[in-house]
Order: C-alpha cells, then structure tokens, then sequence
C-alpha cells in the first residue's frame, strides 16, 4: 500500500469522523522488516492500514492511537529488538533491529498536506514532503515541494515556517531513500530533526490482451503498486467485471494508443496472442520512452514481430523472469515479479539475463 492510498484512506475516515493517526518509520538500526519512509494509517476502532512489521508492532501502534491523538507534544516510539535476550521481539519481527517511529495525528496542517500530496500524485507528479521536528517538540513542521520533470524543485505548493530553536543542535535524520543518513552531536539533550521523504505516482502498466491469463497479471500488478489499464478490441472480455481495479479501455490498437497516450515512466505488455494487433501496437511505441515492454510467447515469434523494424530498448522476452514458471498461474507470478524487479532497479541474475536474449542486445533489425 503506498502514500497515495493512504491519503484516499486517511480522507474516507475523516469523512466518516474516526480519528486516525499516520505512523512512519523515521530511523532504522540493523535489519528490518520495512525500511526508513514507511508509513501506515491507524484508527481508534483498532484498525490499520499498511504495515511496518510482519505483524507484531501493529496491535501495539493501535494502542497508542488515542495518546497520541491527545497528547500536545511529538510523539516518537521506540522500539528495540537489538538486545540478545530480548527473545520475544527478536523472534516476533524476525529482525533484531530498532526502529523509531513517528506517530502523527491526521487533522489540521497534516490534512492539508495528505490532501495536496493526494492531489499531486493523482496528476502523475512526484512530491517530496519534508518534515521538521523535535524530540517531545511541540509539533511537526511540513513543506511540500513539487518535483518538475528535470527532477528540481519547484516552489512549495505549501509550507509552513520552519521554527529553529537556540537550545537544539540540528541532528539531521534524513531518509536514505533520498539521501545518506548524517548525524550530529548525538549526546545533545534535544534532539532536531529534519525527515525527507519523496513519494512518486503509481508507475501504468498497459496490459494489451483482456484473456484469462491476464487476469491474475492485473491483480498481483495492482498488488505491486501499479496502476493498471487493459486495453482490448473485445468489449466482453475487456470489463470492469473481469479486471477489478483496472481501467478498462476498448478499441483496436490505433484508438487504444489515442485513448491510452504511453508515455515517459510506462510499462507496457503485450499478452493478446494476436500478433498483427500486437505488430500495430509495436510500430506505435516506436518512439515512445516507455520503461518497460514484456512480450508474452517465444523467442522466435517476438522476433518476427519487429522484423524489419529498428532496435528496440527494455524489451523483456520471453517475458517474466526465469522462475520454472508452468502454467497461466505461475506465469502470471513470474511476470509480477519482474515488474517488480525493473521498478527497484534490482540487477537481474545471470540465469534470468541469460534467459532473456533480447534484454540486453535489443531486439530488431539494424
């Protein structure tokens, strides 16, 4: 669950007056289950959204709702599972580390945040939201910055007044998803922190084929943290019905690129088992700066689709990564998984790359 549903989450509570509270996870020592920037969304009734643990800090943030809710200070928890003898957390988590986290309660400046981050990564942007606290302060600090296509910040969509104080020596805490982690005098009595976090729209995936088997792809995508689109020419396949949580779009490959534009950022896969459909789709994106093109079947039949075309790049064929996969189902897994893979950046294995001849060389004419 990323920041985007929580802010759709957050806002349905609050329409429905339940008090919730956002937690984060603003430091990590040794291993973890989720790392720095995490977040979650907890209500008074005892529910949650997200996770932080595989399952045994949640019952206990749940607990603290209310506290936090009330309480007219920052509130961070501690939790320490680094200590040998502690058994029980150390078995429970699974990790033997400490984490620290903020607990923040959705009302006020926070509601206007959530709802400008919201509303940003709704438009396809990416936001970084940066908070400034103290230890048992008073209260949390946000500015929000848009990030422009350059990858530079534009000016605060909204801010507040960062408040300094004489006694503090600044101890930045900032995110290493964003930047290196620096401390400094550690052993002051109060403790300033700056906690940077850039969250970034849901990546589309463009699932060209409405079959069976694309079925449970669309589902475990969605799962993955993408939004997807089905695109086919059969209306009786290509349903909300059959694709929940999908947007579903009909045509031939000609309206469908009208109606879908890819864009910079896209993955797109082509699982019709049509191939002069799936021929129209390729010559289309020929110019197109997707990130992604898996391209379901054989080595043989992807390269006579771009026979007598040029080189194209990120093309993922046979598509999914080298599992055994048998079957619609553990195709479908294989294919999630590689999603997931190319979207962390994570370098491949030698058996995968060499699995995938294309991945490397491209694939078509020169």
């Amino acid at each position: 669950m990323d920041m985007k549903d929580l802010c759709t989450i957050a806002r349905r509570e609050r329409q429905q007056h339940i008090r919730t509270v956002l937690a984060t996870v603003v430091h990590v020592e040794g291993h973890a289950y989720r790392k720095e920037g995490v977040s979650m969304i907890l209500t008074e009734d005892g529910r949650h959204y997200g996770t932080i643990s595989p399952g045994c800090l949640e019952e206990d943030l749940c607990g603290r709702v209310e506290s936090a809710w009330n309480s007219s200070t920052v509130q961070i928890v501690d939790y320490d599972m680094r200590p040998a003898d502690d058994l029980s957390w150390g078995e429970n988590i699974g990790c033997g580390g400490r984490l620290q986290i903020l607990l923040e309660p959705v009302r006020g400046e926070l509601e206007k945040i959530l709802d400008l981050l919201d509303e940003r990564l709704e438009q396809g942007e990416a936001v970084r939201l940066t908070r400034f606290f103290c230890a048992n302060g008073p209260r949390v600090e946000y500015m929000l910055s848009v990030l422009g296509g350059t990858g530079t910040d534009s000016q605060p969509t909204f801010s507040l007044e960062e408040k300094t104080t004489t006694t503090a020596v600044a101890q930045p805490l900032i995110l290493a998803h964003d930047h290196t982690t620096e401390y400094a005098n550690a052993d002051t009595n109060i403790q300033s922190y700056t906690f940077i976090r850039t969250y970034r729209a849901k990546p589309r995936l463009i699932l060209i084929g409405a079959g069976d088997d694309s079925q449970l792809v669309s589902s475990l995508a969605q799962a993955a943290g993408f939004r997807v689109i089905v695109g086919d020419w059969r209306e009786s396949l290509c349903t909300a019905d059959r694709f929940p949580g999908a947007t579903c779009i009909t045509g031939f490959p000609a309206e469908l690129y009208d109606a879908i534009s890819p864009q910079i950022g896209d993955y797109i896969l082509l699982m019709s088992h049509n191939f002069p459909r799936e021929r129209e789709w390729i010559e289309y994106i020929q110019h197109c700066p997707y990130t992604y093109l898996g391209i379901m079947g054989s080595s043989e039949r992807t390269r006579r689709l771009f026979e007598g075309l040029p080189s194209y790049p990120h093309v993922h064929s046979p598509v999914g990564l080298s599992i055994g996969a048998d079957g619609p189902d553990e195709i479908a897994i294989s294919i999630a998984a590689e999603l997931i893979a190319v979207k962390r950046d994570r370098k491949l294995s030698t058996k995968e790359e060499s699995a995938h001849v294309y991945r490397r060389t491209g694939i078509g004419s020169r």
